[in-house]
């Protein structure tokens, strides 16, 4: 791994790529517009957006967002962008001590500022979701299954026309598949049956014909490794959109791994589970992308260097592996400091992303580098990442960390529709 004195950004790489490839991270409001001198003391929270006074002249970015602008050439909105935030729990200008449950409230406010600072930057902007479950504001329980479907359609309409010609791809439809890789009973299979994945492109195509839309979700990234029934269904759900002629054209895998997994729902697949699976999706003519990658270590039971060594292998083997698939458009980080990382807030401390808190790059950084660096002039397509046999040697990938394979707990429900952090 090259830790020199080398200086050239992710972006900078990126931008020498025999291919166009995305690479984004999520970023948040709060420390994105932080006023430089007062970010240290602010904790990973979303609240008032405000931006620094600077009398003129261009103003100075704050650590957070320098590093967003020169190390990435896109971003998606970590939370804002939701439903619920969007119309209810998230408020900007409005009064936030008078939260509404008027469905067609909307608050851009803070959406807005981040994509138009974004655009300026020459940056590209992935809309996340517009339509995840877990973040429907709770009143659209009580509607009945055709007041639910006008509402979600409207949303739909709503979002992507005020963000058209500024967001050009959208996350349409977020984990709407239980662990077992049926559709998962929630909201909206309840109350709209099935079809309402398909309803949601339709309704995206309609409302924003140039858009890229894309199908996300978790735990669906290695054909034939760990959570095999919902890689398996993920696929077929995809194949099924596309036979029905669905207006969609990419996938996300999220890429949440956990280096001390030790189970089939938790363990990390192989670069080439990972591969295989890309390509499979590729033959159906979709491009995908990874899309919320980070990689948890604390509860690997093991030293410090050695908690080093998987996360960087896991960095840089399953990018690497991603890369040489020709369909494989994009690496999209959840957050890029270990500052302010989602994960601390729903599973426990740890330190899952490329930056550590106080914004230096960790060797995990390197090693996003040099897996990107595998598509540039002088690179080694793959890595010498081992792409043929999973069981091709007596040390197979990940032995010197990986943990002892157990059995799964019987807790895979058809249609549990909970989020990951909750199963």
């Amino acid at each position: 791994m090259d830790t020199s004195n080398d200086t050239k950004t992710l972006r900078q790489v990126a931008s020498s790529l025999c291919k166009s490839v995305d690479i984004g991270t999520a970023v948040l409001p709060r420390p994105l517009f932080a006023i430089p001198k007062d970010e240290e003391s602010i904790p990973n929270a979303t609240v008032e957006c405000h931006h620094e006074e600077s009398s003129g002249q261009e103003t100075k970015l704050n650590k957070y967002a320098e590093i967003v602008s020169t190390e990435f050439n896109s971003i998606v909105i970590e939370h804002h962008l939701k439903w619920g935030p969007l119309c209810h729990t998230l408020p900007g200008p409005i009064n936030e001590s008078t939260p509404s449950t008027r469905l067609g409230r909307y608050d851009f406010a803070h959406c807005d500022a981040m994509v138009d600072w974004a655009l300026s930057k020459g940056m590209k902007v992935k809309g996340h979701v517009l339509c995840w479950h877990v973040t429907t504001p709770e009143y659209v329980e009580k509607l009945s299954g055709d007041q639910v479907r006008e509402e979600l359609k409207r949303h739909i309409f709503t979002t992507m026309g005020h963000f058209r010609g500024r967001i050009k791809m959208w996350d349409v439809v977020n984990e709407s598949l239980a662990p077992d890789g049926s559709l998962a009973e929630n909201i909206f299979y309840r109350k709209m049956g099935p079809s309402y994945i398909e309803e949601c492109f339709r309704w995206a195509h309609e409302a924003d014909p140039t858009a890229f839309l894309i199908y996300n979700d978790n735990k669906v990234e290695g054909m034939n490794g760990p959570n095999k029934e919902k890689a398996d269904g993920f696929y077929n759900l995809l194949k099924g959109l596309v036979n029905k002629s669905v207006p969609i054209h990419g996938a996300g895998m999220q890429a949440h791994f956990n280096a001390g997994g030790t189970n089939d729902r938790q363990r990390v697949p192989t670069p080439l589970q990972v591969k295989n699976q890309i390509k499979r999706i590729g033959e159906l003519g979709l491009k995908v992308n990874i899309s919320e990658m980070d990689v948890r270590i604390s509860k690997l039971d093991a030293s410090a260097e050695v908690k080093t060594l998987a996360q960087n292998q896991i960095y840089h083997d399953i990018i690497a592996a991603a890369l040489t698939e020709q369909a494989f458009d994009g690496i999209w980080l959840w957050g890029f400091t270990d500052r302010h990382t989602w994960v601390k807030s729903f599973y426990y401390d740890d330190s899952p992303l490329i930056f550590d808190e106080n914004y230096e790059r960790k060797p995990s950084y390197f090693a996003v580098r040099d897996a990107l660096s595998t598509l540039a002039i002088g690179g080694t397509v793959g890595g010498n990442v081992k792409l043929q046999q999973d069981n091709e040697s007596s040390e197979p990938w990940g032995h010197e960390w990986m943990p002892k394979q157990e059995m799964a707990k019987d807790n895979e429900i058809s249609g549990d529709s909970r989020p990951d952090w909750e199963q």
